[in-house]
């Protein structure tokens, strides 16, 4: 089978030869310790700072080149591309406060991560968003009909052209897109999920808006030739939803729903990405039509040996080893998180393997090689968990 078959077995419940593999995001450290040469892609302050010097073209060129050829060293199934910044793009550098903080034009500060790398707010430093007039939405809502779509600068595309090209004849080519979570206004997370209660008339309004444009906005990949669509939108925390099931039930389900059908109806396959602990909404999210559900953070609370009955006849379930296992663990963490998985929820078919978050800044090479050993000699079809040592 080709990794574009084995993806598609998976997506319709049937067993491949092999458990195919896939992530949909994979930091700088990973390419620079299997490839073995430095990188700009997925550089985190390193490709903000690119971008800042006017080095567009430098950092989707390490992106083409580096993406294609750590799918191939490690022969994952899945090809991860999305739209990148359009040819001449140059944004203004930040204020540079400090060695680690930096400062935007409304005086809001920013600072490098010690954890994932990137430039992160800090400190927001601007009264609270001024809660938008009901009036205001009304018209804003009857008058999107006649908003005209977007329409990308055609060097957006360069690296899903390159894709297609390279690796589109054997691989499953994914296009990371946006999604509605739970609509809100602020500036921070904070201040949204405060504004959906106290101001549900004014969300319920914004997610009409949002969901109604994320549908429409649909016709920007038409004819695109690719295999899937992956809106990104978290639901959940660590804990359980991050508001209400009833409010993701009656304001946004509806518009996950019409984005599936329609994309369907395109010719795509549609793959959610959805961190956290979704256990509330799970059903909501395999009768919204999502072919795959990706991102089971298993540390959340999100079980595979419960998630296969439940829902795994309706989505294929996209995980198996614990991100925090990859970044913190030994090789003996990964193989009992591989044989979990692939006893629980690979049979079957209708499993994908990978991991519950992304392949991140600090995951280990000896961990991310044992995924690969133990995808090519325990994940041969059928499962024989007599292999799982």
């Amino acid at each position: 089978m080709t990794s574009k078959e084995r993806v598609c077995a998976a997506l319709e419940h049937k067993e491949p030869d092999r458990i195919p593999w896939g992530e949909h995001s994979i930091d700088y450290n990973v390419y620079e310790d299997i490839l073995g040469r430095p990188t700009l892609t997925q550089a985190k302050f390193r490709t903000t700072k690119a971008f800042w010097d006017g080095r567009r073209d430098e950092v989707v060129a390490s992106v083409k080149r580096d993406r294609l050829d750590l799918i191939r060293a490690l022969e994952m199934d899945i090809v991860f591309v999305s739209r990148v910044p359009a040819k001449g793009y140059h944004p203004a550098p930040l204020e540079k406060v400090d060695d680690e903080t930096y400062r935007n034009e409304h005086g809001d500060l920013f600072r490098i991560s010690a954890s994932t790398h990137d430039l992160m707010p800090f400190k927001i430093n601007r009264p609270p968003v001024e809660p938008p007039k009901l009036k205001d939405l009304q018209a804003e809502l009857e008058r999107m009909d006649e908003e005209e779509i977007p329409a990308p600068d055609p060097t957006e595309w360069e690296l899903v052209e390159h894709a297609i090209a390279e690796m589109g004849e054997t691989h499953f080519i994914l296009f990371l897109t946006g999604d509605i979570s739970f609509p809100s206004f602020g500036h921070t997370d904070e201040e949204q999920l405060m504004n959906l209660a106290l101001y549900p008339e004014q969300c319920a309004l914004i997610a009409q808006i949002a969901g109604k444009r994320l549908v429409r906005n649909l016709e920007i990949f038409k004819g695109l030739p690719v295999d899937g669509l992956m809106p990104c939108g978290d639901l959940g925390s660590s804990t359980g939803p991050l508001a209400s099931p009833d409010w993701y039930r009656e304001h946004v389900w509806p518009w996950h729903r019409a984005y599936c059908d329609k994309a369907h109806a395109m010719g795509f396959k549609v793959l959610k990405h959805c961190c956290g602990n979704t256990n509330a909404l799970v059903e909501d999210l395999a009768s919204a039509g999502y072919d795959a559900y990706e991102g089971i953070q298993h540390s959340g609370g999100m079980d595979l040996r419960d998630l296969k009955p439940r829902v795994g006849h309706k989505m294929t379930l996209w995980a198996g080893i614990w991100h925090e296992h990859i970044i913190l663990g030994t090789v003996e963490d990964i193989r009992q998180d591989a044989r979990y998985a692939f006893e629980y929820a690979a049979p079957g078919g209708g499993f994908i393997m990978g991991s519950s978050h992304s392949l991140a800044v600090d995951a280990r090479p000896e961990n991310i090689l044992e995924m690969k050993r133990v995808r090519d000699e325990w994940g041969i079809y059928p499962i024989d968990p007599r292999r799982f040592i």
